[in-house]
């Protein structure tokens, strides 16, 4: 598909599947936000993290040692990341790629079950680690997992034009 046909269908077309993939890349780029705040307080450029009411601790998470014991890093640079990479598979491709490229929504599946699948670990293990959660964790996992209902139609179809 030529640049011109991609960029008018990304931005115009309306179909089912686009439409969830936009939602996609958005719950995306929402776990990038978050990534990104808590980014800041890990590396200093903010001070404190502010939380809701409840079983939060934001800061305190994200200042243990379970927050940059993977890869000598603050974890929520790894978050950015990781959540970019989700919204490109789900931003790849035209409107028919379900059938023209399938390989492409199969990623995007695998890579989205994947997210919520660590995103439900991390935050067991923020829980056991800390006794509290990192409330701008919890958005990103819960954006995760809208993110598998919204995947798994094209998904679906993608393996299926795949096995035939």
């Amino acid at each position: 598909m030529d640049p011109t046909q991609l960029s008018r269908e990304l931005r115009q077309a309306h179909t089912p599947d686009l439409q969830r993939r936009r939602w996609i890349v958005g719950l995306s780029l929402l776990g990038v936000a978050m990534g990104q705040i808590v980014s800041l307080y890990q590396t200093g450029i903010l001070k404190d993290l502010p939380d809701p009411p409840g079983p939060f601790d934001s800061a305190r998470v994200d200042a243990s040692d379970y927050a940059y014991k993977r890869l000598m890093t603050p974890d929520a640079l790894m978050m950015v990341v990781n959540y970019g990479v989700t919204a490109w598979l789900a931003a790849a491709g035209g409107k028919d790629r379900a059938s023209d490229l399938p390989l492409l929504p199969v990623a995007m599946g695998l890579k989205i079950a994947g997210d919520a699948l660590t995103s439900l670990e991390l935050g067991r293990e923020e829980w056991a680690q800390n006794k509290a959660l990192c409330v701008y964790c919890q958005v990103a996992t819960v954006a995760s997992l809208a993110s598998v209902v919204l995947a798994f139609p094209e998904t679906r179809r993608a393996l299926g034009n795949l096995r035939r």
